[in-house]
């Protein structure tokens, strides 16, 4: 535990928070602590990319110490495909548990209109992409622009198939690649995949912005260095992505180039932050230490949250007209001052409700790889 590097768990646990909180709303909560809904950037839409630049961080220092073959990267996607895969089959398999569904209903569910796709298989292909790019790039400068290069790709696609609405929810070219691959029946939404093929190459390049962060933290220069670059890198990414806005739009569920470049930029201030208020604050360290134990076995804890959460959505509760995630949330924090504020205060009760454990792991050292 001593060997890691504490702001990057503190980096990588605040995006599994918001994540923990996201999936456990009850009701309607605060539109800023929702996604958006097609264009625009709220508090929730940081959290998947975040959760990327994290993981290119780590791949950073993960190669620097001993790079992997390409056998040992196909391994760790598969397995988190598999991982992703489980998560879906587990949202199909609960209704068939308790509810009454037929097994006919349950196969039918699991061939005709199985999702294959979701935010963990999202990260499998990013990291797929990222470490190929990094094997054949090497250095810094290749690997920025293979970044850029595939963000322009990605622009480029949504204006030469549209050229007139490229970013049209019902008509642009995600959604056309969605159709084919994997089908209209196989989606999230009847229009599109927001986890779908085609984002994947502006998220490969939030991977490489990960992974060019670490490279810094890696880099024998001071940390006062180290802090400065990140931050000028952040804000220079935050400019580049605010010009890019005026011809693309900012959409988490497309993953648009704006969109990858100011999370981007956030992210590499956030971490430069991280960096120097962590640096000899006990009082920072004690704050941040929930972020930071989840921030150790992140993925552990996504997928255990989901797989909770989609079980008591559709366990029986002693109302029968009640599942018994919604039971517990009117039996506790339902219309608490406000419809909004009760579903808002079950999230984050919720969310702290993973914290022992959290906490448990960190002590004893516990860390969960793939």
């Amino acid at each position: 535990m001593s060997k890691r590097i504490y702001a990057l768990d503190v980096l990588r646990g605040v995006p599994i928070a918001i994540m923990l909180f996201l999936d456990a709303p009850p009701d309607d909560i605060f539109e800023i602590l929702e996604h958006s809904p097609w264009a625009g950037l709220t508090v929730p839409d940081v959290a998947l990319p975040a959760f990327a630049f994290a993981m290119g961080t780590s791949a950073a220092i993960s190669f620097s110490r001993r790079e992997p073959t390409t056998r040992r990267i196909f391994k760790r996607v598969a397995i988190m495909f598999a991982v992703g895969l489980f998560l879906n089959v587990w949202f199909k398999l609960m209704p068939f548990v308790f509810v009454e569904v037929t097994v006919g209903q349950f196969f039918d569910s699991m061939t005709t209109h199985f999702r294959p796709f979701g935010v963990i298989q999202r990260l499998a292909l990013a990291y797929l992409c990222a470490a190929f790019v990094v094997k054949v790039c090497r250095r810094e400068v290749g690997i920025l622009i293979a970044a850029f290069a595939l963000l322009i790709v990605s622009s480029a696609g949504y204006h030469l198939y549209a050229p007139e609405n490229p970013f049209d929810e019902a008509h642009n070219i995600s959604g056309a690649v969605d159709m084919l691959i994997p089908g209209a029946n196989h989606i999230y939404t009847p229009t599109h995949d927001p986890e779908g093929l085609y984002g994947t190459l502006s998220a490969t390049a939030s991977v490489l912005f990960g992974f060019l962060a670490g490279r810094v933290l890696i880099d024998n220069a001071s940390k006062r260095d180290k802090i400065f670059l990140l931050a000028t890198a952040g804000v220079a990414l935050l400019i580049a992505g605010g010009l890019w806005a005026n011809f693309d739009i900012v959409s988490k569920k497309l993953w648009t180039s704006p969109f990858t470049l100011i999370n981007a930029g956030g992210d590499l201030l956030l971490l430069a932050l991280l960096l120097k208020i962590l640096d000899g604050s006990s009082i920072a360290k004690k704050i941040s230490r929930p972020f930071g134990a989840l921030g150790t076995n992140p993925l552990f804890f996504y997928v255990m949250n989901n797989v909770v959460v989609t079980t008591l959505f559709y366990m029986p509760s002693p109302n029968e007209d009640l599942r018994l995630f919604d039971w517990l949330y009117q039996h506790t924090t339902a219309d608490f001052v406000s419809p909004e504020f009760g579903a808002t205060l079950f999230c984050v009760l919720w969310c702290l409700l993973w914290l022992p454990t959290a906490e448990l792991f960190y002590r004893r050292r516990i860390v969960i790889k793939i």
